[in-house]
């Protein structure tokens, strides 16, 4: 978890793009985290984004 809105957003496209699969940024209790997107269930998060690395186009 941070506390840091940025190096959360960041951390979360990294991971999409590694594990190649929907990951979402959540907010909790003040704190943001990143998780993969089927693995989030719980009803007391806000999502703040869902980054899908299918979406974004090649690198260069």
């Amino acid at each position: 978890m941070s506390h840091d809105l940025s190096l959360a957003q960041s951390h979360a496209f990294q991971l999409a793009r590694t594990l190649m699969v929907p990951v979402t940024l959540f907010q909790v209790d003040g704190e943001f985290g990143v998780m993969p997107s089927d693995e989030l269930d719980d009803a007391d998060v806000v999502v703040i984004h869902e980054y899908d690395p299918h979406q974004y186009g090649p690198a260069h």
